[in-house]
């Protein structure tokens, strides 16, 4: 086993400090291959080093420009700090660099959601979805966003399969309900979706205020 999947392997196994020190030889012996800056800035950054982490990442970078690794390394520093906009960046930069995959798709679409770029971020959410239909949080997400944008139809679709992911989940059930009552004012419906959210999570805040006030409001036409 070469010393960079050794050093992953201990990181995996939560010995960081061995970590450390495996990476530290990779990049002495090696000190022009990213791979092992990649991997030094990933410990770094599982130990909330994030100051250190960005320093190894931009120096993958420095070292070349067209591995993907780096940039969405970077990119879930960024996030991690919610430096959004600078995490939106560098997940393109891994996408432009052959990236492909479920999760990059999925953090530059919610990047852009915490930019308020939700046009935008459809499609690579949508992308996510596809490439990983078995991720509940993803689809969810997707759903959410939708949802946002008015595409109430599609969105109630995407929630719906949240629920076959995800069996009586309570966000999705009270997003269930706060579309139908946005999208067709369907308070019949949307009561249905509340009452079930709050069967499954008792402490579900949200979903309890709308049973309250759709209880207010059907008191008022009494």
């Amino acid at each position: 086993m070469d010393k960079n999947r050794e050093g992953i392997k201990l990181m995996q196994e939560g010995k960081l400090e061995e970590a450390v020190k495996m990476f530290t030889e990779v990049i002495e012996e090696h000190p022009n291959d990213p791979v092992g800056y990649i991997n030094f800035g990933n410990v770094l950054l599982s130990m909330d080093d994030f100051e250190r982490a960005e320093l190894f990442f931009k120096r993958a970078v420095e070292l070349d420009e067209t591995v993907p690794a780096a940039f969405y390394s970077l990119g879930t520093l960024y996030f991690e700090l919610e430096r959004y906009g600078e995490a939106t960046r560098a997940f393109q930069n891994a996408i432009k660099q052959g990236m492909e995959n479920a999760d990059v798709f999925f953090m530059l679409g919610i990047s852009l959601v915490n930019t308020d770029q939700i046009t935008l971020a459809l499609p690579y959410l949508l992308r996510s979805t596809e490439l990983n239909p078995e991720d509940a949080e993803a689809v969810f997400q997707y759903g959410i966003a939708l949802a946002k944008e008015g595409v109430y139809e599609e969105a109630v679709i995407q929630l719906e399969r949240v629920l076959t992911l995800r069996k009586e989940d309570a966000d999705a059930l009270y997003n269930l309900g706060a579309v139908y009552l946005t999208w067709q004012g369907d308070i019949v419906t949307a009561k249905s979706y509340f009452e079930r959210a709050v069967r499954e999570d008792s402490n579900h805040m949200l979903a309890q205020n709308a049973l309250v006030a759709i209880s207010d409001l059907e008191k008022s036409q009494e």
